[in-house]
């Protein structure tokens, strides 16, 4: 998936529960700079901090510790009695914003994961298509990855789903060269693309791999970011600057 905030764009690998607890000591010291020394509203303060929680849970590495990150600075601060004054609807918020920006539906797909600049330097010369050919990024985020491919591929007509409806205007807002739309990735029709770009995980590699199996026509590419695709022999792989690599697939694809 593409989508870009100034954070690392890969999981937070750290030893459970300890990434909860950095996201959760850093929302404190945001809603305790605001209130008390920057003089905000209780009210500011709390939006302030939960936004930090919600933005770094996207980088949990399950379902669950998505939630646990997101809500646990709102609820030791509800716990505490610091700010009652806070309204009680005002503590559906963070669950509100963080529903909306990525919705239950799409929690068995990658979370946001930002293609890095620069990841897909080379990928042109290894898969080389023709002026128009139709290149989609499965899972745009807020557009990244449509960047990244539009310099590979200038003349392309590239293509970019999300579901997330926020998520999707903001993609839209940024790579207004390429066609993004809010769509399910998996019910979406892959026949006519040349090259389909993902920045899964690996638990979900198997459905996109079966789904280009199956759609991908004879000269096709399906390009994976990080992840391979286990069961395929790439056609070639693509060394990042990062350390990290694409890994491409051209249809008929050849099972190992």
């Amino acid at each position: 998936m593409g989508h870009r905030f100034a954070l690392r764009h890969a999981p937070l690998r750290m030893p459970w529960p300890l990434p909860a607890l950095l996201v959760w000591a850093a929302s404190w010291g945001v809603f305790l700079a605001g209130h008390r020394w920057l003089r905000m509203s209780p009210m500011l303060a709390l939006l302030l901090a939960a936004a930090l929680a919600i933005t770094f849970s996207f980088r949990g590495d399950t379902r669950w510790r998505r939630l646990f990150i997101a809500w646990g600075f709102p609820l030791s601060l509800a716990a505490s009695g610091l700010i009652g004054e806070v309204p009680a609807w005002a503590w559906l918020l963070p669950l509100a914003t963080l529903g909306i920006v990525y919705p239950v539906h799409s929690w068995r797909d990658a979370p946001l994961f930002p293609t890095p600049a620069g990841a897909l330097e080379g990928l042109a010369r290894l898969a080389p298509l023709p002026a128009g050919a139709r290149v989609l990024d499965a899972g745009c985020g807020v557009g990244d990855g449509l960047i990244e491919l539009r310099r590979e591929y200038p003349q392309a007509c590239l293509v970019g789903l999300e579901w997330s409806w926020p998520l999707r205007v903001i993609c839209a807002l940024r790579a207004r060269f390429a066609e993004v739309r809010r769509a399910d990735i998996w019910r979406a029709d892959w026949s006519d693309c040349a090259m389909v770009y993902v920045f899964q995980r690996p638990e979900s590699m198997a459905r996109a791999v079966d789904k280009a199996v199956r759609e991908l026509k004879r000269g096709a590419w399906l390009a994976s970011l990080e992840f391979e695709a286990v069961g395929l022999v790439p056609t070639h792989t693509l060394q990042c600057a990062d350390g990290r690599r694409v890994w491409m697939y051209q249809a008929p694809f050849r099972r190992r």
